[in-house]
């Protein structure tokens, strides 16, 4: 299910009913699961190994070389799940050095003109909008939404169930379950109808929004002091609250408030 007109090194691995359209190019080194769709003008190259069903739409370039200049040349790599789609003219970067990766998960949406940068570690049901632009070695948990024309900063983490609103600049990290929008970002409320929609209770819902009221309400206020006092206020029922705790404390980068 090869067209005439696309180019396949016949090193590379494919999986069963695999389609690649008109005017494609597939590495020596790329592995493609079963059910991967190559619409058309398609690039795959470099190491690059994807699980199945995973869809590129026209003029999708995944598994470059890294921009990083320290590249020192050696083989870099990329590693994709299942299910993502990648559609018009996303680009996505391998790792900078031989001992790592950039990772992607499954059931992921890179919309039209995203990137992904070297060294990226992204989980599941992310959704990234047109134009948005992820630096190098950035973390992006399950079920984030990234709205269009944002751009990050190297080694931001972005939490589970955030939502970045749309041309905003991340800077620091992006706490979990919340909403951050700006120039630069910082955090605007909790993301409760996306918490709905995932199905959290409003129980949970609540006790995030807790969380939220003592740490990002007083943009002013220590957030070293505020958290020591979220910590003992709360009674430890929610796991919710306990995992937005682990994210504040494991920061390197800050984190937006």
């Amino acid at each position: 299910m090869i067209h005439p007109t696309a180019i396949v090194s016949p090193l590379a691995s494919l999986g069963r009913n695999v389609r690649i359209g008109p005017f494609c190019v597939v590495g020596a080194n790329v592995a493609l699961g079963d059910d991967c769709v190559l619409h058309s003008h398609v690039v795959i190259e470099g190491h690059s190994k994807f699980g199945c069903g995973n869809e590129f739409f026209p003029f999708s370039a995944v598994g470059g070389k890294t921009q990083d200049l320290k590249y020192p040349g050696d083989p870099t790599y990329l590693e994709v799940g299942d299910h993502n789609v990648f559609r018009e003219n996303t680009t996505v970067h391998r790792s900078t050095h031989a001992d790592s990766v950039t990772r992607i998960g499954s059931h992921n949406l890179f919309l039209c003109y995203s990137h992904v940068a070297h060294d990226c570690q992204l989980g599941s049901h992310i959704i990234l909008s047109n134009s948005v632009a992820l630096a190098g070695h950035i973390e992006v948990d399950d079920y984030a939404i990234i709205s269009g024309a944002a751009a990050a900063h190297q080694f931001c983490r972005i939490g589970k169930h955030a939502l970045v609103g749309g041309l905003s600049r991340v800077v620091q990290d992006v706490p979990p379950f919340m909403i951050v929008e700006g120039n630069p970002a910082s955090t605007r409320g909790i993301n409760s109808v996306g918490m709905q929609r995932r199905g959290f209770s409003e129980d949970d819902i609540k006790a995030v929004k807790f969380a939220y009221k003592k740490l990002f309400l007083k943009k002013d206020a220590n957030l070293a002091t505020a958290l020591s006092s979220l910590k003992a206020t709360h009674p430890g029922d929610s796991p919710l609250v306990t995992h937005l705790i682990e994210f504040i404390e494991k920061s390197q980068r800050g984190v937006t408030r």
